[in-house]
């Protein structure tokens, strides 16, 4: 079973927390965060997100990057749903004898404050031995600005036109996977102006807009050559399979103002539209010589 199998599953079994329309569970497994209504009618986002060594990060990488990382990761989910960050926990199983563990919580610590999410509590565990990997579970909790709702990857409407918050590709010669800043101006910008929908792009461009085409019940066709790429990457497939961008993928109105949003959004890169008597929803991405390609399958798998 890969992920997105998993997922699928995950998200079957989970629909019975929305049963009823009483719980105060807004929105379940299957979106960037979760949220959760309190009783006084507040909305709170949440979400985790793990990084574990050998698969997020190599051995060599600096501890300071690799805190980083683990922080960045899930603000960006909060981001990707228009929130703020408010706070952290964070749980680490280190390697036997792990001589950085100041080191890194001091790094953990420095970078949750960085975004206006202080780490607050967590969990310690060891491997038995030196060769088990490190591996991070950070989870930030969220707000949203009075006003404003949660950008949900459902929301995606025929007619809307898609766009990036920047390049893509390239990410892990780069090293932008261990130095991105999550984009928390651009989802609030986003969230104001009513997106329809909106993720963040760590698995792919054709991989995670194919999961907001499933959740809106829609079609996306993203045109490659009209895909911002990042230096030195000038392989299309790269750019939209790759993953590990962290920019938002942003579904709008094309009378949208781009006015007052905090960077430039480039774009459109793609186009919605609704499924004809025998599509499923799902995106495809057209390649600079007219070939199509099934988006679900351009991505990161874990």
């Amino acid at each position: 079973m890969n992920e997105s199998q998993l997922h699928t599953h995950i998200y079957a079994r989970s629909l019975d927390l929305l049963a009823g329309g009483s719980s105060d569970v807004v929105v379940g497994p299957g979106d960037d965060a979760a949220v959760i209504r309190s009783m006084s009618g507040d909305l709170s986002l949440l979400c985790v997100d793990q990084l574990v060594e050998g698969r997020h990060f190599e051995s060599t990488t600096d501890i300071d990057l690799i805190a980083r990382k683990a922080i960045a990761r899930s603000v960006s989910d909060i981001a990707a749903m228009g929130g703020t960050p408010s706070w952290s926990l964070a749980a680490g199983v280190l390697p036997k004898d792990y001589a950085y563990a100041n080191e890194l919580f001091d790094a953990l610590s420095r970078w949750a404050k960085h975004w206006g999410c202080p780490l607050i509590g967590g969990d310690i565990a060891a491997h038995c031995d030196e060769s088990h990997p490190l591996t991070l579970s950070v989870t930030v909790g969220g707000t949203m600005e009075m006003g404003t709702n949660p950008v949900l990857r459902s929301g995606a409407r025929p007619g809307d036109r898609l766009y990036i918050s920047g390049s893509v590709g390239n990410s892990f010669a780069s090293e932008h996977h261990l130095r991105f800043d999550p984009q928390i101006e651009t989802g609030h910008w986003a969230a104001s102006s009513n997106a329809h929908a909106m993720m963040d792009v760590s698995d792919g461009v054709g991989r995670d807009s194919d999961r907001i085409a499933k959740a809106s019940n829609v079609r996306i066709e993203i045109q490659a050559a009209d895909l911002p790429m990042s230096n030195e990457c000038t392989d299309w497939k790269q750019a939209v399979a790759e993953g590990e961008d962290y920019e938002l993928l942003i579904a709008l109105d094309p009378k949208t103002s781009f006015d007052d949003a905090p960077v430039q959004l480039l774009g459109p890169i793609g186009i919605v539209r609704a499924c004809t008597e025998h599509e499923k929803p799902g995106s495809r991405v057209i390649d600079p010589g007219g070939n199509v390609h099934d988006g679900s399958e351009l991505g990161w798998d874990h």
